[in-house]
C-alpha cells in the first residue's frame, strides 16, 4: 500500500516530550514520572500504559466549585508512549522553573506530575464584585503543554514596557508579573462598551516576564467550550458574559 499518509508516521526521538505535529503531543512514559493530561485527550498510545482519574484535594474541589476554574486530569503511567490532542488545537511546550506560570485552565493539555497547581484570583481595578478573573498558578520544575487557536504571540514585558491584552485572548503569563484587570472604557460606566468597538475587559501586565496571546477572542475552537475558563465567565467576547450584552455578570 502506498499513500502520502505514510509521511505522517510516528516520530522517532529520545526526548520525553516532543511534538508529533503542530496539533499533537507525544510523551514517552518509560523511565519517567507519571504524566498528568486533560481527561479524554489521549488519541493513541503504544506499550503498556494505564489511565487513572487524578485525585483532587478538598481545597481543589472547593476552588473549582467556587470559581469554576480547575483542571480535570487523568494520570498516565506505565511503559510506552502516549499521544495527546484536543480539538485540533496548536500545541506548545513550556519549561516551568522558579518563575512559575499562570494560565487559563482551558488551555492546558498536559503537565509533569511533579508540578503543583492551584487557583488564584486577579483583582479588578474597579473592585467590582463578580468581575474578578480566576486562573491556575503552576509552580515547580517540569514541562507543560499548552493549546492555542492558531499561532500565538509571545509578548515580552519589561519594567519600562508594560503590556495590555484582551481578557478573552490571553492564554498564559509569567507568575512574577503584576496584573490588573480593567474595563476598556473612557467613561465612568465600566459596564458600558467603548462606543461600538465591542471591546470589554483587558489585563494589564507590569514587571519582567512574558504574556502569551492567541489570535482568537473565543475559547478554542470557535463556539466550543473545552473547560471552565475565565473567558466563558467574565470575558466580553462571544463566549463572554451575556454574549457581549454587558450588564451585571452575577445576575
Amino acid at each position: 500500500m502506498q499513500s502520502p499518509l505514510f509521511a505522517h508516521n510516528d516520530s522517532q526521538t529520545q526526548e520525553r516530550w516532543s511534538l508529533q505535529n503542530a496539533q499533537m503531543l507525544r510523551v514517552a512514559l518509560e523511565g519517567h514520572d507519571d504524566l498528568l493530561a486533560r481527561k479524554g485527550a489521549m488519541v493513541a498510545y503504544q506499550g503498556l500504559v494505564e489511565f487513572d482519574a487524578e485525585y483532587r484535594s478538598q481545597g481543589q474541589r472547593r476552588a473549582r466549585a467556587h470559581t469554576g476554574e480547575g483542571l480535570d486530569l487523568m494520570r498516565c503511567h506505565g511503559q510506552g508512549t502516549v499521544y495527546l490532542a484536543n480539538l485540533a488545537q496548536h500545541v506548545h511546550l513550556l519549561d516551568v522553573e522558579q518563575e512559575g506560570l499562570t494560565v487559563d485552565s482551558s488551555y492546558v493539555l498536559a503537565m509533569d506530575s511533579s508540578l503543583h497547581h492551584e487557583v488564584i484570583a486577579v483583582d479588578s481595578l474597579y473592585g467590582i464584585s463578580g468581575s474578578g478573573k480566576y486562573q491556575l498558578n503552576i509552580t515547580g520544575r517540569g514541562k507543560v503543554a499548552l493549546m492555542t487557536s492558531g499561532t500565538p504571540l509571545l509578548m515580552q514585558v519589561t519594567p519600562d514596557r508594560y503590556v495590555n491584552c484582551d481578557a478573552d485572548a490571553i492564554v498564559a503569563w509569567s507568575t512574577s508579573l503584576r496584573v490588573q484587570m480593567q474595563a476598556q472604557t473612557h467613561s465612568s460606566g465600566v459596564w458600558r462598551r467603548r462606543g461600538s468597538t465591542g471591546e470589554g475587559w483587558e489585563l494589564s501586565f507590569m514587571g519582567s516576564g512574558f504574556a502569551l496571546v492567541q489570535p482568537s477572542e473565543l475559547l478554542p475552537p470557535q463556539h466550543a467550550q473545552i473547560g471552565g475558563g475565565v473567558a466563558a465567565q467574565f470575558g466580553m467576547g462571544q463566549q463572554g458574559a451575556r454574549g457581549q450584552n454587558q450588564g451585571n455578570v452575577w445576575s
